[in-house]
């Protein structure tokens, strides 16, 4: 089982320079504007991954009755998931959901 440290804090994203507002029902783990995310957990929230690098989103998945974002890391490549917020850029989603 997964240990989940609760991480909803405000961040400058790293690829489009939003600023970036607690998600305050779940922790925020990606930009809403650009979908980017960065590589800096081990376990949910633990922020101690060494790789910091760039999380690209290439595609969706389905997850249960939602969905979740696929990403590549720009450095390191590992793929990542994580669920969509109910405020993510739905132009950006919808694209990404056409992609193979």
């Amino acid at each position: 089982m997964k240990r989940f440290s609760m991480m909803d804090e405000p961040f400058i994203c790293e690829n489009c320079k939003e600023k970036v507002e607690p998600l305050h029902y779940s922790a925020r783990d990606h930009c809403p504007n650009c979908l980017y995310s960065k590589h800096v957990d081990i376990l949910p929230g633990d922020r101690s991954n060494p790789c910091q690098g760039l999380l690209i989103p290439i595609g969706i998945s389905k997850y249960k009755d939602t969905y979740k974002i696929v990403y590549q890391c720009e450095k390191c490549h590992q793929l990542h998931r994580n669920i969509m917020a109910n405020d993510d850029n739905m132009d950006k989603i919808i694209e990404l959901s056409t992609k193979p």
